[in-house]
């Protein structure tokens, strides 16, 4: 992988400090990987493809652009899966009226500014990247894909020792579920243009964070790679 734009932010002692004790080589991934797509909503893009602070004004939660940019990445690595058998688990929050993990007032204002057309049209997954039959969707009540909801049930089920994260918010939800994952002994990895955050420098710190610690910060083409590496070997052993 070439320079990631996480140094940009670094300050010379973190500069310094990543030259003696940073990650010099990916922990790599397994033989069995799942692709996790978590809280892929229109609430945080948008309807319409605006810059992020056009688009708050009407979703205070957007991402704008760059939640647009990386769900149109991550549209390429979801047929990538697809084409090769890798089992894919969508990631959506719980709708059922309790109390929402999320302290945030601006969700507040939107619960109290939108319709409940509007909000419901929010909740839905994009598009781009929405659940075909076979996909799992699984609900959740908390930052972590893995907190009370049956995910890791369902990754031991399917044999899985690798998890690919995409989706948002880097700082926020993928970070929880990595973190979950990691401490599950799964090799987790992150694609880089398929997960998106609010505010920049939060975005890219989270990932120099978790690549450190818990998990393979990978360029989207290192993972369509693997997964076609995946698929190659699953055909060979079918052909055997």
């Amino acid at each position: 992988m070439g320079e990631m734009k996480w140094s940009h932010f670094f300050t010379e002692q973190d500069k310094r400090h990543d030259e003696l004790w940073g990650k010099q080589t990916l922990n790599g991934f397994g033989e069995k990987p799942v692709l996790l797509l978590i809280d892929m909503y229109y609430s945080v893009v948008g309807l319409e493809r605006e810059e992020i602070f056009e688009s708050m004004k009407t979703w205070p939660m957007s991402t704008g652009l760059e939640g647009w940019a990386a769900i149109d990445k991550t549209a390429i690595l979801l047929a990538a899966a697809r084409k090769n058998g890798i089992p894919v688990i969508h990631i959506k929050g719980m709708n059922s009226g309790i109390n929402h993990w999320t302290k945030s007032s601006k969700k507040r204002k939107l619960q109290v500014t939108m319709s409940e057309e509007m909000m419901e049209k929010g909740r839905q997954i994009v598009e781009e990247v929405k659940p075909i039959a076979g996909e799992i969707v699984i609900e959740k009540a908390a930052a972590s894909a893995f907190h009370g909801t049956p995910l890791l049930f369902q990754l031991i089920s399917l044999n899985a020792d690798t998890v690919i994260c995409a989706g948002e918010t880097t700082s926020g939800c993928v970070r929880a579920s990595v973190v979950d994952g990691a401490t599950y002994r799964f090799q987790m990895g992150v694609v880089e243009e398929c997960v998106y955050d609010r505010t920049q420098s939060s975005h890219y710190m989270n990932l120099y964070d978790m690549h450190q610690k818990y998990a393979d910060v990978v360029e989207m083409n290192y993972a369509i790679e693997y997964f076609d590496a995946i698929g190659a070997a699953k055909k060979v052993k079918v052909e055997a």
